[in-house]
């Protein structure tokens, strides 16, 4: 199906011209339903397209990449070097080879710094500059969806995508953390054991918790996409974005505005697995991520609605 077929397949939920004014009753229920079909139209752009699957595939990729390097390196009873964020992997790999259900959360932790948020920056990137340049967004706005209404659907897309993004990298670490290792009772940093069935809920939990703490690279990503008509430009610049401010988050002399960088506590859900729980950290990650949600998403809608598109 081709980019004007989609486009023009997402005016089919439109309310219909009547002879009479519909009531305020089914005005409502219409903009609903127009606004319900958006969004599945847009969760069908996304979910689709084969780049995304392709991301799909190299999120599925790095736990099997792992699992079988840490099967490989304890087949003969040997131990990991470093400690659980030592310099010979990522956080929670020396538990790996003792429980399976460890490779959820080094997965986690391997793909959070540069795979998810590159796969989010790539969908978000695209959002709203690959319709520019592939000439559909015109006639989208055509539509009776409003330019509000429509980069909500967008933005509420690519958070659909943070979350199954994140789900298939937890997925794919639960699989083979099953198959190559033992999996049973969790051992928490707290050095407290906890039933599998509830080490299994802390680790959806951390999933979420994950997919939460990609909400500002959305809203970076959407913003950029708005500037420009060229979806690889925003692409491109979003994961530039994304570089420089990991660097800057790693560079010391840097340590005050550091707490303001969106990356700069995605680890926090390694608190999840203490004994009590411990919720500071995590709860400054996602006010900040709500910040920039806040923030970035503003500049995006104010930049959309001026924006002249019918040139």
């Amino acid at each position: 199906m081709s980019r004007a077929e989609t486009a023009a397949d997402r005016t089919d939920g439109a309310p219909q011209r009547t002879g009479t004014a519909p009531g305020p009753a089914a005005a409502r229920a219409a903009r609903l339903r127009w606004t319900l079909g958006l969004f599945r139209s847009e969760l069908l752009l996304v979910f689709r397209r084969w780049r995304t699957l392709a991301l799909f595939g190299v999120l599925v990729g790095v736990p099997v990449l792992v699992g079988v390097a840490v099967r490989i390196e304890t087949r003969d009873g040997g131990t990991l070097g470093g400690g659980a964020h030592g310099d010979n992997g990522p956080a929670f790999i020396q538990q790996v080879s003792n429980n399976g259900l460890f490779l959820v959360f080094t997965a986690l932790a391997a793909t959070l710094p540069f795979f998810l948020p590159m796969a989010v920056g790539v969908v978000a990137g695209d959002a709203i500059a690959g319709e520019a340049s592939g000439g559909t967004l015109r006639y989208l706005l055509v539509a009776p969806a409003g330019r509000t209404r429509l980069l909500l659907a967008k933005y509420a897309s690519v958070l659909a995508f943070c979350l199954a993004a994140t789900l298939v990298v937890a997925g794919s670490g639960l699989v083979v953390g099953c198959v190559l290792f033992p999996v049973g009772d969790v051992t928490t940093l707290s050095g407290t054991t906890i039933p599998l069935s509830q080490g299994m809920l802390r680790a959806l939990l951390i999933a979420v918790l994950v997919a939460g703490s990609l909400v500002g690279v959305a809203a970076v990503g959407l913003f950029v996409s708005t500037l420009t008509d060229s979806g690889i430009g925003a692409m491109a610049a979003t994961v530039g974005v994304l570089i420089t401010v990991q660097i800057v988050d790693s560079i010391p002399q840097l340590h005050a505005v550091q707490p303001y960088l969106f990356p700069h506590y995605w680890l926090s859900f390694a608190d999840v697995l203490r004994d009590p729980v411990q919720w500071s950290a995590t709860g400054r990650n996602l006010g900040l991520q709500a910040l920039y949600a806040a923030v970035f998403g503003s500049a995006a809608w104010a930049r959309f609605t001026s924006r002249d598109i019918t040139a």
